[in-house]
């Protein structure tokens, strides 16, 4: 039996293929849509923190190495030879000036006074009757009853009383001057030391002379020594040290460091340099008066001193964290208004504490990055850290 010939719909099968083909080049179309697609970028921007450049009154300082010394330190001597009898002092005391220290014997100074005050007597009683005699004689030779002579006798008797009342009114004060020496008394008023000599020890010129020392220490002085250069340097700034300047907001005045490392609470002011520089050191010495009122510096103690050399004005200052140096110089990263940073080269000036002074490139309250500036690069934009940028940060390095 034969079998019957199968129908085959072309046209069924032609539009089947159209439709398929469609379908996969809608299908090639969308993937390469899809994976051709270019996401849009973000800008990036880096988080910082920034200060403002400030304007300030700056001082410059030198630091030096100083020694304090008294203002005064007297030493107290005999002036009369004798046997010292008593000490009125307690060693180590504060004293008074003219207070009685030491009283020398004094009873072969009593009795030079007591000698020279009778032969004053004698020679006065000596020029009153020369004196009588001459009145006596003048009349009488006026009227030619005694001779040029005798004139001449009474008025030489007259002259020689009275120069022998002069010796002998200044051997009395001589006399008594010495006598008075026998009481020792302080020139100053200051701290004594302890005695040099013992009660009845022989003083004076054929002994021992000094008896102790007193140092005024109220206001002390404090040396130390400048180079050449700094000198130079104070020229320039038109410093003249050791001598005030009335018309100047500022003087050259030094603090100094105790032995505790603590800040001494009075300031000194210069009052001397040395108008010679030494040739083996280089250096000129430099003085200062330091006032002490409660004698906390001694004389001898070393000290770190720090002299004000020159003040600078409205200065532009900026925290050295800020501060950027390599070889070709010191920048800064500054933020524009638009909140992207230029890269700006500065001149530096002298450093005080954490800041330094720019000299040269930047202007008082520019907006400088202090922290996170390490990242960045000029044009590049920047967010200011907030406290709540900060929080954010420290969630994600948690979440880490």
């Amino acid at each position: 039996m034969k079998r019957p010939a199968l129908h085959v719909n072309t046209h069924f099968l032609s539009q089947k293929k159209v439709w398929g083909t469609l379908l996969l080049i809608a299908v090639a179309i969308g993937a390469y849509y899809i994976f051709s697609r270019k996401e849009k970028p973000v800008e990036e921007f880096a988080i910082v923190a920034t200060m403002k450049a400030e304007q300030n009154d700056v001082g410059v300082y030198g630091e030096y190495v100083g020694r304090i010394r008294a203002q005064q330190f007297v030493e107290v001597h005999a002036r009369v030879e004798g046997f010292l009898e008593q000490m009125l002092f307690e060693e180590g005391t504060y004293v008074k000036k003219n207070q009685t220290l030491f009283i020398i014997d004094q009873r072969q100074y009593k009795a030079k006074v007591d000698k020279a005050s009778a032969q004053l007597n004698k020679d006065r009683a000596q020029e009153r009757k020369a004196q009588h005699d001459l009145e006596r004689i003048r009349p009488l030779y006026e009227q030619n009853a005694a001779s040029q002579l005798d004139l001449d006798n009474a008025v030489a008797a007259y002259e020689s009383a009275k120069a022998s009342v002069i010796m002998s009114q200044a051997d009395l004060d001589q006399a008594q001057m010495e006598l008075d020496y026998t009481v020792v008394r302080s020139p100053i008023a200051g701290n004594i030391s302890e005695r040099l000599v013992d009660l009845g020890t022989l003083v004076g010129t054929n002994g021992k002379s000094q008896l102790a020392t007193i140092v005024k220490s109220d206001t002390v002085l404090v040396d130390f020594s400048m180079t050449a250069l700094d000198y130079l340097k104070s020229k320039e700034r038109n410093v003249n040290l050791g001598q005030k300047v009335e018309n100047r907001s500022w003087q050259p005045y030094i603090t100094i460091t105790l032995a505790d490392n603590t800040q001494y609470p009075y300031k000194g002011l210069v009052d001397f340099a040395e108008p010679q520089v030494d040739p083996l050191t280089g250096t000129f010495s430099v003085r200062a008066e330091m006032p002490n009122p409660d004698h906390v510096l001694l004389p001898g103690q070393s000290t770190k001193v720090l002299l004000l050399l020159d003040v600078r004005e409205n200065a532009v200052t900026v925290p050295m964290k800020a501060v950027i140096i390599e070889k070709g110089g010191a920048y800064v990263f500054v933020m524009r208004k638009d909140s992207t940073v230029e890269r700006r080269f500065i001149e530096l000036g002298p450093e005080f504490g954490n800041h330094v002074v720019v000299e040269r490139g930047l202007v008082p309250n520019e907006q400088l990055v202090t922290e996170g500036y390490h990242k960045l690069t000029p044009g590049m934009k920047v967010h200011v850290a907030t406290a709540e940028t900060n929080e954010k940060k420290q969630q994600t390095k948690t979440a880490q």
